[in-house]
């Protein structure tokens, strides 16, 4: 399962660890379950974003798909789709 993930300055869903910047959660459609089990690695993969920035902007603008490994044309409609709105 991949999540996209989009930077917000509104109503967040999920908050870095490290940064705090709020982010809102783009998902495939899977049970509750699944999804709760994704949050730790959706938080690895905004660690990862902060090995080479302390700050908020070590997250990419456009959004990222967690976890990053794994086929990166997975949720491709959700990018196209959410990724390119404000």
């Amino acid at each position: 399962m991949k999540v996209f993930c989009r930077r917000t300055n509104g109503n967040a869903e999920l908050r870095c660890s490290v940064c705090g910047q709020g982010f809102v959660l783009f998902w495939e459609r899977q049970p509750r379950t699944e999804r709760t089990a994704m949050l730790g690695e959706i938080q690895k993969t905004m660690r990862r974003h902060h090995r080479t920035s302390p700050g908020k902007d070590a997250h990419p603008n456009g959004g990222f798909l967690a976890p990053e490994w794994g086929d990166p044309n997975e949720l491709a409609a959700a990018v196209l789709r959410y990724g390119t709105q404000n």
